[in-house]
């Protein structure tokens, strides 16, 4: 086919005068953030301008960029605007996205062979096996999120129940009917897990929480006494660090004396609060968390690593191993050469195509330092405090969760006793995200519409918390007919 196959620019320095502006207009963009809306609607004409049939030709790359600019850059979700404080997202940083950039030139397949980047991921894990307290036999490994975290350390937990002889023979093979526990405050993903893995959601037992959103201890242990009486099998103990609607961090060192006694695996969804380790003001509530047998967190939240950047953690690296890890003559390993290599991630996990998240990881760290990152998760908590605060000292507004760590839940309160409260509590975010100011997110608790301020973004400052205090006062006021 000759010169003419190839999909590389015939003009090399064209593309990279085109690259340097598009690398110019990408850093104005996060340089003036805090001039743009937070969230900007977008209009119908922009949408059916992409519903387009495939592209059979080719564009330039710099028209490509303008539409790029004026129809996708345009219209973002907001979690980049210091205004965002919507759901439990991080907010990126310039140097994650020159990383990226550096990631996607590599063009790495992570899963698994003999090249650097392998060692960059395991350079990482090495890193949270530090952070948590975990062996060096532990497992660690990317992932999409802590869905998919989530996901495998309910698989391995099932192995580990079943033998791995489950892979081969399926659940009815075996009979037994196994149940696992998480308190009502536990992310979805946890039920999704327990559906993917073949067990059922109803196998799931959600379990009440304390006057702090924690798990129940003693209905927990009630809860498994009952089903272990009624031929159940219990399996798995699902704790959480950071609940996502109010960020409860359950009493993690007790959890893993329960599932101790038990005989239990115990896994600790930290999607956001795992991070917290990096905090000296708030590692210390995360004790009990280095006996997890499995964690789930990601590293695209509170470390503002851009997306995504999910890892989970295996105590036992060999479990893990087990669970995944398939012979395949087109994956045979050797001693020397590019098949060789001591470590491939595809038998840690279920996937064999994977990225190189590592990268963006390392070069966060590297640059920005572990302590900087832990600086700014205590200072998202101090904003959260400080917006529990004047939630508090407001006749306008009433306080449905404590802040108990980045998260504020609250509403406005109109005058009028008979007012669908909740049917004002949405329009008053929806109309919020509309103005562009600010960008919380909505949720329930105790049956209650919130609103939900959740504070990851690290270019959120205290005039932003000003701001949401008086976006809600006043639109408030404004929807209950408060105000003319």
């Amino acid at each position: 086919m000759g010169r003419n196959a190839s999909l590389d620019p015939d003009d090399w320095d064209a593309l990279r005068a085109q690259g340097h502006r598009m690398l110019d207009d990408m850093v104005d963009y996060l340089q003036t953030l805090r001039e743009r809306p937070a969230w900007t609607p977008i209009p119908q004409e922009v949408r059916d301008r992409h519903h387009t049939p495939l592209p059979t030709g080719p564009m330039d790359l710099a028209e490509a960029h303008r539409l790029f600019l004026d129809d996708v850059a345009a219209y973002p979700g907001a979690n980049l605007h210091p205004g965002f404080m919507g759901w439990v997202q991080g907010g990126g940083t310039p140097v994650g996205m020159l990383a990226e950039m550096l990631a996607g030139g590599l063009n790495a397949n992570l899963g698994g062979r003999n090249h650097m980047p392998i060692a960059i991921e395991a350079e990482v894990a090495g890193w949270a096996r530090q952070m948590f307290g975990f062996p060096e036999t532990a497992g660690g490994l990317f992932v999409t999120g802590a869905s998919m975290a989530n996901f495998i350390g309910v698989l391995v937990a099932r192995n580990q129940a079943l033998t791995p002889a489950v892979r081969r023979t399926g659940l009815a093979a075996d009979g037994r009917r196994l149940t696992a526990y998480a308190s009502t405050g536990a992310h979805s993903c946890v039920t999704r897990a327990m559906e993917m893995a073949g067990l059922g959601s109803d196998a799931l037992r959600l379990i009440g929480v304390d006057a702090d959103r924690r798990i129940d201890l003693g209905a927990l242990a009630a809860a498994i006494a009952a089903d272990r009486a009624t031929g159940f099998t219990p399996f798995l103990l699902v704790g959480s660090a950071g609940t996502v609607d109010v960020g409860a961090i359950d009493d993690l060192a007790a959890l893993a004396d329960l599932a101790d006694t038990e005989g239990l695996w115990l896994h600790v969804d930290g999607a956001f609060g795992a991070m917290g380790m990096l905090a000296p003001a708030i590692a210390p509530r995360l004790k009990g968390l280095e006996r997890a047998d499995s964690i789930a967190l990601d590293f695209h939240k509170w470390a503002q690593v851009p997306y995504d950047a999910g890892f989970v953690m295996v105590r036992d690296g060999a479990a893990q191993r087990a669970t995944f890890a398939t012979a395949a003559a087109y994956l045979q390993r050797e001693t020397r050469g590019l098949a060789a290599g001591g470590w491939w991630p595809c038998d840690d996990g279920p996937d064999l195509s994977r990225g190189f998240r590592a990268l963006k990881t390392w070069f966060t760290f590297k640059v920005l330092g572990a302590d900087a990152i832990g600086a700014m998760i205590e200072h998202t908590c101090a904003l959260a405090r400080d917006l529990e605060a004047k939630v508090r000292a407001s006749n306008q507004l009433a306080l449905l969760a404590p802040a108990q760590l980045n998260i504020v839940c609250f509403r406005y309160q109109p005058e009028d006793k008979d007012a669908d409260v909740d049917a004002l509590t949405h329009a008053i975010v929806a109309r919020m995200h509309e103005n562009g100011v600010v960008a919380p997110s909505l949720t329930r608790i105790d049956g209650q519409a919130a609103i939900r301020a959740a504070i990851f973004n690290h270019r959120t400052e205290t005039r932003d918390i000003e701001a949401l205090v008086r976006e809600a006062i006043s639109l408030g006021d404004e929807l209950s007919g408060a105000r003319a």
